[in-house]
């Protein structure tokens, strides 16, 4: 009896222990989306009337739209490369035994340890030895390095799960490593590839610290023109910027599951 009233107490404080965590995850969204419909010219809570100017000016005012460009611009770029150098890396690490092959590891995965704004501020000291400071080059290059890690580890967990004897019996019956790479490899490592890019490409856009070092007036993302607006206004354009993010977020999301297959996408799938 008491026994089953203990797993009764507990299955509830679980169920509420949830609860508080999705209501601490969901209420600052819910409190930034009502803050953007203020028709007031300042941030404040709750708003005394609606509006929907500020989204108007979001989606007008012209540091943000540069600054959305170059945030395509750089996430494409950097999430490409670092796909590709990141799965070069991860094939080397599982299938290969080298020297200093731990220690290739360790700076390669450095970045997810190593404060941001000390890459950033290393590059830029870089960049200018060579004189090509707050250049897309340079920021396209930090922005590879920030996200390179997340791509490593995405694809190294997909090469742990294929079957090495299937790329054993291709190459036995005669097929050249390069075909074997195209007709086994790659499309067996499909949904790592996805993943690893969908997370760099989600890191890269939203990337700041590191942007804020390497970036200029005319290469600047649009999170270091977000950071540069909120320092001259108190508005609630920011607010609605955010909701447009949130909005623009739940979109791709439900597209890429849509087509695509979020568990599957990112390794979360069980075979069956």
């Amino acid at each position: 009896m008491r026994r089953g009233l203990s797993t009764r107490l507990l299955g509830i404080s679980g169920k509420v222990l949830v609860g508080l965590i999705l209501a601490f995850i969901v209420l600052p969204a819910l409190v930034v989306t009502l803050a953007a419909f203020n028709d007031r010219a300042i941030l404040s809570f709750p708003p005394a009337k609606y509006s929907t100017r500020w989204f108007t000016r979001a989606l007008t005012y012209r540091d943000f739209q540069t600054g959305l460009w170059n945030s395509l611009v750089v996430t494409a770029w950097a999430s490409t490369i670092a796909l590709g150098v990141g799965t070069g890396f991860a094939i080397a690490l599982k299938r290969y035994s080298f020297r200093l092959k731990a220690a290739l590891e360790g700076v390669l995965l450095s970045p997810l340890i190593v404060p941001h704004f000390t890459i950033g501020l290393g590059l830029l000291v870089l960049a200018t030895g060579i004189g090509a400071a707050r250049g897309f080059s340079v920021v396209v290059l930090t922005h590879v390095v920030v996200v390179l890690p997340f791509v490593i580890r995405s694809v190294y967990i997909s090469l742990q799960n294929i079957d090495e004897r299937l790329e054993l019996a291709a190459a036995s019956l005669g097929a050249r490593p390069g075909r074997v790479l195209s007709t086994i490899t790659l499309p067996l490592l499909a949904p790592g590839l996805v993943s690893g890019w969908l997370f760099a490409a989600i890191l890269s856009f939203n990337e700041f610290t590191a942007s804020l070092f390497v970036t200029g007036q005319a290469t600047q993302t649009l999170p270091v023109a977000m950071y540069g607006y909120v320092r001259e206004f108190a508005d609630p354009t920011l607010a609605a910027v955010s909701v447009i993010y949130i909005a623009v977020t739940a979109l791709a999301l439900t597209v890429a599951n849509t087509f695509l297959g979020l568990g599957k996408v990112l390794n979360v799938e069980q075979g069956r």
